[in-house]
């Protein structure tokens, strides 16, 4: 609340968990803010990766991650505005957070796309895998007959 009222929150960075393993392993968030004035809207930024593995090793990937696209995003989130929720980045209403009890989980604001996957019925998979199966008895066959 103190935040987004007496402050200038700017923008609000979603680390993954495990970005401070062996540490830590829940997720965090970078708060960006300016001291005085209110906020208005706040830019969120879904990161994915810091360039290290997320496990208890943090062996280098490529020691980038999505971090360089941070840096950018925040630099021209003025001009692009961005409002799809389904993004890496996106703008939420400062009034919209506040009906939300301050809530400044980017889970709560993003959009999550699902697609629907139809899968075959039952008999039919059933029906593949003793297909399968019966080829497989025959090369068993052919090997044995082979080592005779």
């Amino acid at each position: 609340m103190l935040l987004l009222e007496t402050c200038q929150l700017e923008g609000i960075v979603s680390m993954p968990s495990g970005v401070f393993k062996p540490y830590a392993g829940v997720s965090t968030a970078v708060l960006i803010f300016t001291r005085g004035g209110s906020t208005e809207k706040v830019w969120f930024y879904d990161m994915e990766a810091d360039g290290y593995s997320l496990d208890d090793k943090r062996t280098p990937t490529d020691m980038k991650g999505d971090i360089p696209d941070i840096i950018e995003s925040f630099r021209r989130r003025r001009e692009e505005n961005p409002g799809d929720r389904k993004g890496k980045c996106f703008y939420v209403p400062a009034e919209e957070i506040t009906a939300n009890n301050y809530d400044l989980s980017i889970s709560r604001y993003k959009e999550i796309e699902y697609e629907e996957v139809e899968y075959e019925k039952p008999e039919v998979i059933i029906r593949k895998i003793e297909e399968i199966e019966g080829r497989i008895l025959e090369n068993v066959g052919e090997l044995k007959g082979m080592l005779k």
